[in-house]
């Protein structure tokens, strides 16, 4: 088997890291990062929800449906509920005026988004191995060398310069920070992206 990084793709659209890691902080002074989820070491803020409901960002819809192998049996298991990512249109009013409404119109423009989060990775710490119903799209903020995502065997770091990138999450993957800082990337749900 050879490995390739295919499951992996840089997109041609960049946005200013400076800019981003201010839309940061200001969305981390009006709402800090929501860590009572139910996933160690792991939490995230919705930049866009189901217009007018505001508890479609709360608790378990944060996380969203994800599929699992838990134990050594080999079995797959799924977590959590299904959400209907096609249903999140309007960026949340308390984040508006921030560099991340910006990045927000300009990603509508060019893929048809479900969910768009801050993702807290904590530092020495992993997400399970797991896969998602759909791909996802990265932008790192604030990342570390020891920040790494595995998609199937390959594991890849996204560096914090702008970059916007698509993995294929519909894979067995997992992120993990073995470094000594916060790993935070902008994460949304991509519904109209196929990988080949």
């Amino acid at each position: 088997m050879s490995l390739t990084f295919n499951d992996f793709q840089k997109q041609e659209i960049n946005f200013d890291i400076e800019k981003l890691k201010e839309a940061c902080d200001q969305v981390l002074k009006i709402k800090g990062f929501d860590t009572s989820l139910g996933i160690p070491h792991f939490a995230g803020i919705s930049l866009n929800q189901i217009p007018g409901d505001p508890e479609s960002i709360k608790g378990s819809k944060v996380r969203g449906v994800y599929w699992t192998k838990p134990d050594s049996s080999g079995n797959e298991v799924s977590r959590d509920e299904m959400i209907d990512e096609s249903k999140y249109t309007e960026f949340v009013e308390d984040f508006k005026g921030t560099y991340f409404e910006t990045v927000y119109n300009e990603l509508s423009k060019k893929y048809k988004l479900g969910r768009v989060r801050l993702l807290l990775k904590e530092p020495r710490s992993t997400l399970s191995w797991h896969r998602d119903p759909e791909p996802r799209l990265h932008i790192p903020i604030y990342t570390n060398p020891g920040a790494i995502m595995v998609v199937d065997q390959v594991a890849k770091h996204l560096p914090a310069d702008g970059s916007v990138w698509i993995t294929n999450n519909t894979k067995y993957h997992n992120a993990f920070n073995g470094g000594e800082e916060n790993r935070v990337h902008l994460v949304a749900c991509i519904l109209d992206y196929k990988f080949n």
